[in-house]
């Protein structure tokens, strides 16, 4: 079937442009943007008189039958915000003229509620750790990164590698956290259809946190019902609707090292029928040298109720992603000057970036469709989506240049039965998804920065089955029950279409170049992997707005493509295959499994809102991506047994009228148990300790200032020996709004207040002996942002 899914996709999938003048990228990207605006001009003409794609519990894709719209606040109107009815840890970052939609209709209890509010109490329900950002909890500039939108959630961890949103790592209580880049781990959804690809690969640059209206985050076993087959969780950008995102916005900034960023977004209802659009486009010249980077961003959403009881919603999205990467240096490098690159030994222990150019160019369309069709008790809900993926990825010379081109299906099926309208669960629920694909990937030398021979050509076939099936059944008025089972089946399939008897290497030898070839191996292999993942769950609720919990869960992820094929025996200076007769390697891994113990308490009172879970993981099998001492790819393993142990807590309290103060705390110590290379020492990568606090300050009603901390308190080991650390450090960050009227507001911020010298990340590597290895990612320096953001 997937091979059949390719030929479709190289036959009718024919995407005919205009002509341009030969090599006019700039000329392709205006009319993209041009086409974009044509679009948003459209909806914006259309009469403002759709709930968003929620993952939560019983989440539909309802119109509201009743709309209420609050009456617009002029900023000399004064505002509470009350920690207790914020979705998560962080004070409102809104303008002060927002006008949000107050949705009525259905359960009483969720009347006047705002559809990031509606999320938010139905996760709040789930035994387990759970998270919702609205867009006020957001950085208010226009290309907010992922470490800045989800600083706040505990337990996920964001480090920039290169500044912007271009290619952080992301990992969720651990999972995928070795992956230079972050391609597995986290299932990331976007109006609850997978970004990732059907292996569970993703680019996690595709991620745009300021296009969503909501954020919803599932941690752990919570997103099993996600179709999730990984240890971390899951994260959901929803997208805003013209219900809940009616008029328009347009905003722009600009600040240091080149930065600039606008975005356009109108949506409207007319009817039963409502749209939205938004188009964003960022460039950044980069704080390091050979740093740029530029981001392409267009999201579209129809919405109509269909009768009473159906309602459906269409999608598309296309992100175009380019960054040059920029590579790690030294800490003496680092120290004396954090923005040069490293230019390969002998003068620095790494790749050099300036001879062989390494970036990334990846584009993403998407398409999809969600319909829900509520009877009585009964909801049934149906998605659709189609992804196409072009992905290339320049590495320095050991890796080569990796063109991926490919397109995966995804179909969701879920039922739901909630007799009791005033629980925020439902009595049952079940959800199967299907993700099948297939991918063109070939590999080829990189000689100085551009393509050279052809190395390997593979068809990549995968597909992923889960099915999740769960209850939550109320023993008393306070005690729920939540049993659940989920099974995961999994194939993972190469095709080595390389036909040349031998592969070709190269090696730089001072000015010279020696070239060879290797005999050829086939790298073709067929895998599959199957497991189940049963959970219980039994939480209490103290109060209204309080319940604490205790929850076993087992968990299963299989391998992505990346983990099975790789190249290897390269060097600073040499391709893959110059060190030894090995151009790939293709390990035969085992599905990652992992049994977990978690339990908390979340709530509530007044003007403070909590969250704290304590969670221990014990993995078998655990997926390690495994680099030289030079970053040089080895392959991955299965770590025979490891242990993950956590705590996530996060706050917010309303100090006064004026003062708000949120924090978010995570604690990690992830070992490896009893190993024959590195017996229990702490899995390198995984800060100890992660600090995120930020006070604001409303001088006057428009106008707020606000500082933030983020603290790494503790030394983090790049390596698995444990004989290299990254240095704690602590940077400051302020931020300020004033809006000059209901419509027009300004904002501005100063990040790393003090210029501190630090490293944002680092690779992970197995060994680190030399102090002087090139294995760190320096943060951005001083920086200072300014913009406007219009609405109509």
């Amino acid at each position: 079937m997937a091979r059949a899914i390719r030929a479709a996709r190289r036959g009718e999938l024919i995407v005919t442009e205009p002509e341009f003048a030969p090599g006019s990228v700039e000329r392709v990207k205006l009319n993209d943007v041009r086409a974009s605006l044509a679009v948003l001009a459209i909806f914006a003409l259309l009469p403002n008189t759709a709930s968003a794609q929620s993952a939560a519990p019983g989440a539909t894709v309802d119109l509201p039958p009743i709309v209420v719209t609050t009456t617009q606040k002029s900023p000399q109107a004064k505002v509470k915000k009350n920690a207790a009815t914020k979705k998560s840890a962080g004070p409102s970052q809104a303008e002060p003229a927002a006008d949000p939609e107050l949705i009525s209709g259905g359960d009483e209890s969720q009347s006047a509620l705002t559809a990031t509010e509606q999320a938010t109490k139905s996760l709040e329900k789930i035994p387990g750790g759970t998270d919702v950002v609205g867009r006020q909890d957001m950085p208010v500039g226009v290309n907010a990164s992922l470490q800045q939108a989800l600083a706040y959630v505990p337990g996920v961890v964001v480090q920039s590698f290169f500044g912007s949103n271009d290619q952080p790592r992301l990992q969720i209580r651990g999972s995928g956290l070795q992956q230079n880049p972050s391609e597995r781990g986290t299932l990331v959804l976007q109006d609850g259809l997978p970004i990732n690809r059907a292996d569970g690969s993703y680019i996690v640059g595709f991620a745009d946190p300021k296009s969503a209206e909501f954020v919803e985050i599932y941690r752990g076993y919570t997103a099993n019902r996600l179709g999730a087959t990984v240890l971390g969780g899951a994260i959901n950008f929803v997208s805003p609707t013209g219900v809940t995102a009616p008029g328009a916005e347009v905003s722009v900034e600009g600040g240091s090292f080149g930065h600039f960023a606008t975005s356009v977004a109108a949506g409207a209802q007319q009817g039963n029928v409502d749209a939205h659009a938004s188009v964003s486009f960022a460039q950044r010249d980069g704080y390091r040298e050979h740093n740029e980077s530029e981001r392409t961003n267009v999201n579209i959403n129809v919405g109509a109720r269909v009768n009473e009881n159906i309602n459906t919603r269409l999608f598309f999205g296309y992100t175009d992603l380019g960054f040059d990467v920029v590579g790690p240096i030294s800490r003496a490098m680092m120290e004396k000057d954090p923005t040069q690159i490293c230019l390969g030994p002998p003068s620095c222990t790494g790749p050099n970036v300036k001879r062989d150019d390494p970036r990334r160019d990846a584009e993403q369309f998407r398409i999809g469709s969600r319909t829900s069709a509520r009877y009585g008790a009964n909801l049934f809900d149906v998605a659709l989506g189609y992804t196409y993926t072009d992905d290339s990825f320049t590495f320095p010379i050991s890796g080569g240049v990796r063109d991926t081109d490919g397109g995966d299906f995804t179909t969701v099926l879920r039922y739901a039965y909630a007799p009791d309208a005033s629980r925020a669960l439902p009595l049952f629920e079940i959800t199967g998804q299907y993700a099948i694909g297939s991918a063109d990937r070939r590999y080829y030398l990189n000689n100085r920065g551009k393509k050279g021979a052809l190395v390997g050509d593979s068809e990549f076939d995968s597909s992923t089955l889960s099915i999740n099936a769960g209850f939550n059944i109320p023993l008393t008025d306070r005690l729920t029950l939540s049993p659940s089972v989920a099974y995961s089946y999994a194939t993972r399939d190469n095709d080595d279409l390389y036909t040349d008897p031998t592969r070709p290497y190269m090696m730089f030898s001072g000015a010279n170049v020696v070239t060879g070839t290797r005999p050829f191996v086939d790298t073709s292999y067929d895998r599959s992997y199957s497991g189940w993942s049963p959970s219980v769950a039994l939480s209490y609720e103290l109060a209204r707005d309080q319940s604490v919990f205790v929850a076993a869960s087992r968990s299963f992820e299989p391998p992505t493509q990346d983990d099975l094929i790789a190249t290897i025996n390269g060097n600073p200076n040499g391709s893959a295959g110059a060190t030894g007769a090995a151009v790939f390697a293709t390990p035969d891994l085992k599905a990652q499994t992992a049994t977990t113990l978690e339990g908390g308490w979340k709530g509530r009172n007044g003007l403070l809102a909590w969250s704290a879970i304590a969670y221990y993981s014990w993995v078998h099998d655990e997926l390690v991506s495994l680099r030289d001492a030079s970053g040089v790819a080895l392959g991955a393993v299965n770590a025979d047994r490891t242990t993950h142990f956590g705590v996530e807590i996060g706050g917010a309290v309303d100090v006064t009228r004026d003062i708000n103060v949120r924090l978010a705390y995570t604690y990690q110590d992830f070992r490896f148990d009893d190993d024959v290379l590195y017996g229990d020492n702490r899995l390198a990568g995984a800060p100890n300790h992660v600090v995120n606090a930020a006070l604001r300050y409303t001088l006057t009603p428009g106008f707020w200032v606000e500082s933030e901390v983020n603290w790494m308190p503790g030394w983090t080991p790049v390596d698995n020996a444990n004989l290299l650390f990254n240095n704690p450090y602590v940077v400051v960050n302020l931020r300020s709004q004033y809006a000059l009227n209901d419509n027009l507001s300004l904002y501005g911020e100063v990040l790393n207040v003090f210029d501190e010298t630090y490293a944002s990340a680092t690779l992970i590597v197995e060994q680190a002996p030399n102090p002087a290895q090139a294995v760190f990612l320096p943060g951005d320096g001083r920086a200072f942002i300014g913009g406007m953001k219009a609405r109509f």
